[in-house]
């Protein structure tokens, strides 16, 4: 797949979050339109005023170099490593709240269940 792909990546999007500011403010105003306003080359052209193809030279040149600086930082994989551990905290937060949720339900039935026995046992004069 090339750098700029018939359907448009995400990932370019998410990139731009993380190193946006380290573009040249050309580079990042024409990855935006790109990318987050979904507009094509041409209609980029257009409102920037420059050929087709010197848009699509410089998000290219942008997007290859959000992919040099992610290789080198690496701090979108660490955010979607974070995310995961973040979600797998959830999970178990659930899974021990639900398991907590149990056990007050149990100590209570066997609560009840205790009494039941005591009222019988009563009953029996035992």
């Amino acid at each position: 797949m090339g750098v700029l792909a018939v359907s448009k990546n995400l990932e370019v999007s998410v990139l731009l979050d993380f190193y946006g500011a380290m573009l040249t403010d050309k580079q990042r105003d024409l990855i935006d339109l790109y990318y987050n306003e979904d507009l094509s080359l041409g209609e980029i052209s257009q409102l920037q005023k420059i050929t087709r193809q010197g848009v699509r030279d410089s998000i290219k040149r942008g997007e290859l170099y959000l992919y040099e600086l992610e290789e080198k930082l690496g701090m979108m994989k660490r955010y979607r490593q974070l995310q995961e551990v973040f979600e797998q905290i959830s999970m178990l937060a659930g899974e021990a709240f639900e398991v907590s949720s149990r056990f007050h339900y149990a100590r209570e039935l066997t609560e009840e269940i205790e009494k039941i026995r005591e009222i019988a046992l009563e009953q029996l004069d035992i």
